[in-house]
């Protein structure tokens, strides 16, 4: 684990070069999005994923998602998309919606312990920046497992000091509730967890 860690304020002109240059070298970084702060490491990089569920304490049996800065990057993460998938990221992306989808053979395994993977695309200006320019990262909340959602820097700091490479401080994250996700490997999808976007939204959008 690092002994140190830097911080660095979003609106700092380096920040994504520091975010990308700690990235490269294997190392996590923590950064904003509309729903809660993000842990996370290169999506190529396995070195880099363990860590990360190394530093967030968590099992190997639970996956991590990935997020992603805009459209373009979705053909690298899919190897299709059904109907009700693309429906439900029409409607909610960007935004506080995790769709669960079949995992590309060329994603690492270590990602999920499925032949799945969630993504989300965040509503966040900075964290679609970041993603843009990184590329589709692996990302978790940034918090010990079972402990509350880190929604400010002291929510990080207390939790994650002395765990993590770089800190990009957004100050409170403008949600403060986990995402949404849904199953969309099954028909009709199955919501595995409630978020900001309500059953009741989803089911309008999925009976149109």
């Amino acid at each position: 684990m690092p002994s140190c860690m830097e911080i660095i304020p979003i609106e700092h002109p380096r920040a994504i070069e520091r975010a990308i240059a700690v990235l490269d070298r294997g190392g996590l970084i923590v950064f904003p999005t509309d729903t809660v702060y993000g842990l996370a490491a290169r999506v190529d990089n396995v070195n880099g994923i363990k860590r990360l569920y190394q530093v967030k304490e968590r099992a190997p049996s639970k996956a991590i998602a990935v997020l992603l800065g805009d459209f373009s990057q979705l053909p690298l993460l899919t190897i299709s998309l059904s109907p009700n998938a693309e429906k439900l990221i029409q409607a909610f992306w960007p935004g506080a919606l995790t769709v669960v989808v079949e995992r590309p053979p060329d994603l690492p395994a270590v990602l999920s312990p499925s032949s799945t993977i969630g993504l989300r695309m965040p509503n966040h200006p900075f964290a679609r920046t970041l993603l843009s320019k990184t590329g589709p990262l692996a990302t978790t909340s940034a918090n010990i497992s079972g402990q509350s959602d880190t929604l400010s820097i002291p929510d990080v700091l207390a939790q994650l000091v002395k765990r993590i490479d770089l800190l990009l401080d957004g100050g409170t994250v403008p949600l403060g509730q986990s995402s949404t996700v849904v199953d969309c490997t099954q028909d009709p999808p199955v919501i595995l967890r409630q978020g900001p976007i309500s059953m009741e939204q989803i089911h309008r959008v999925l009976m149109t």
